[in-house]
């Protein structure tokens, strides 16, 4: 802790959230500083499922409270900004219970965290997904449909599901599916893009100004204080009670972190996480 910090909090666990924006490094080293605002306290949680616990590191499974622990840590460490980012671009517009969302990239970082989020808020959550196996990844997370991006049909299979339109959308890439999105949208929905492809994408303007549509874009890096604040929040409650989970595709050892970064570029079927030496 530094100059004014609370004592209290030496030793705590915590999970970070902005390590490297606007700051000369990031995450991946033995240390980090960061404001004390940004390292949200993680609390024990509830007895870890069975299946948190299987999927946990192999030398920990069975090893009882030090496996639940190590759990909740890796869960921790999944969040981040991607977190920070899946819950903004749900809630960004207010409370979604009895919405309809619809997130592309379902099974990705951010994705994966805005359907979970979104389905424990009580919104009817539709997944749009790359492939099969990402298919059933966001079903397992929580989506009520999951449609395949190339789908032939995919603004009628969304519109089959959703007849009154999406009300809320959670967009990878503006650029590649705002025609679809126009396509979708509820009267007064609001689609929110995290990235896009192309810089200054065309939209289709009248398509979406008869929907009422409101298009917000989102830069994570300087999402107000508060709003990084309450999303914390919210994911840390969600990690706590169990109803956000992270898929772990591998651990790497910090010397392998370009092998861990590969991985990810390859499409690795959930988060890689680096492990540092205790």
């Amino acid at each position: 802790m530094g100059p004014g910090g609370a004592e209290d909090r030496v030793g705590q666990h915590v999970w970070c959230y902005g390590a490297q924006s606007y700051r000369p490094f990031g995450t991946a080293a033995d240390y980090v500083v960061v404001p004390d605002a940004l390292a949200v306290p993680l609390p024990p949680g509830p007895a870890t499922s069975a299946a948190a616990l299987a999927q946990a590191a192999p030398e920990q499974a069975g090893a009882g409270e030090s496996a639940r622990d190590r759990d909740l840590a890796e869960q921790g460490a999944c969040l981040g900004i991607a977190g920070i980012t899946g819950y903004r671009a749900v809630f960004a517009d207010g409370p979604v219970r009895g919405l309809n969302v619809l997130v592309h990239g379902a099974a990705g970082g951010v994705g994966s965290i805005a359907t979970q989020m979104a389905r424990r808020a009580g919104a009817h959550v539709i997944a749009v997904v790359r492939d099969h196996d990402q298919q059933q990844r966001a079903l397992r997370l929580g989506a009520h449909a999951a449609f395949l991006a190339d789908h032939p049909k995919l603004a009628g299979a969304i519109r089959d599901d959703a007849p009154d339109g999406v009300h809320r959308i959670a967009e990878v890439d503006l650029a590649a599916h705002i025609d679809l999105d126009a396509e979708v949208i509820a009267i007064g929905g609001v689609i929110c893009s995290y990235f896009s492809a192309a810089d200054r994408p065309p939209i289709p303007y009248w398509q979406l100004g008869f929907a009422d549509a409101t298009l917000r874009l989102l830069g994570s890096d300087d999402f107000p204080p508060a709003v990084k604040a309450g999303a914390a929040r919210e994911l840390t409650a969600a990690l706590i009670d169990g109803s956000l989970r992270s898929a772990i595709a591998a651990r790497f050892p910090l010397e392998d972190i370009a092998r861990a970064h590969e991985l990810l570029e390859q499409g690795a079927p959930g988060r890689v996480l680096i492990e540092l030496s205790r």
